[in-house]
C-alpha cells in the first residue's frame, strides 16, 4: 500500500495543476494532477505536503489544510491513501513550469480544470472541495482508468 499526500495551492481563483508528462512509467501520465508524492519515513501528512509541494514547485507552504483522505483501489496498483490538502497562503518563488521534475506546472481557473484530462475520482473531490465539505473520507474503487465507484464517508454515491 502507498501513503501520498496531494495539495491544490489556491490563489486568485486559480489552482496550481501539475500535467504530468515528464515521467515514461508515470500512472498519472497525461493527466492534471495537484502537488504531491509519497511519505519519506517517519514523515507526518503535513510534513510530506510541505516537502513536496516545496520540492516540485519551490513553493513553501504556510498554512496547508486537510480537506480529507481518499482511498484508491485499482485493480494495476497498490491501494493508495491518500491525504488531500489545499493551501492559498505560501510564499517563496515558484521554479519556471518547465523545471518541475513531475511534469509541467500551470495555474487554472478552476472551472477550465474541471475540463482537463484528469482521473475521474478526482472530479468527485474537486466537486468535494468546491462545497466547502468538512472533512471527508473517500474511497474510490477503480477498474484500470476507469471509475467504478465511490463512497463517501462510508455511504454509497451515485457517479
Amino acid at each position: 500500500m502507498l501513503l501520498t499526500s496531494l495539495c491544490y495551492l489556491e490563489q486568485e481563483g486559480k489552482l496550481l495543476l501539475l500535467h504530468r508528462v515528464k515521467k515514461t512509467a508515470d500512472p498519472n501520465a497525461g493527466k492534471w494532477i495537484g502537488v504531491g508524492g509519497k511519505f519519506e519515513e517517519g514523515e507526518s501528512p503535513e510534513e510530506c505536503a510541505v516537502r513536496e509541494v516545496r520540492e516540485e514547485t519551490g513553493l513553501i507552504m504556510e498554512a496547508p489544510e486537510l480537506r480529507g483522505i481518499v482511498t484508491f483501489v485499482n485493480d494495476r496498483f497498490p491501494t493508495e491513501y491518500m491525504f488531500l490538502f489545499t493551501c492559498s497562503r505560501f510564499s517563496g518563488s515558484m521554479i519556471a513550469p518547465e523545471d518541475c521534475p513531475e511534469g509541467v506546472l500551470r495555474w487554472v481557473d478552476k472551472e477550465e480544470a474541471l475540463t482537463l484530462p484528469m482521473w475521474e475520482g478526482d472530479r468527485v473531490f474537486f466537486r468535494l472541495l468546491a462545497e466547502n465539505r468538512p472533512f471527508f473520507s473517500l474511497k474510490l474503487l477503480y477498474k484500470g482508468d476507469k471509475l467504478l465507484s465511490a463512497s463517501l464517508d462510508g455511504k454509497e454515491l451515485v457517479i
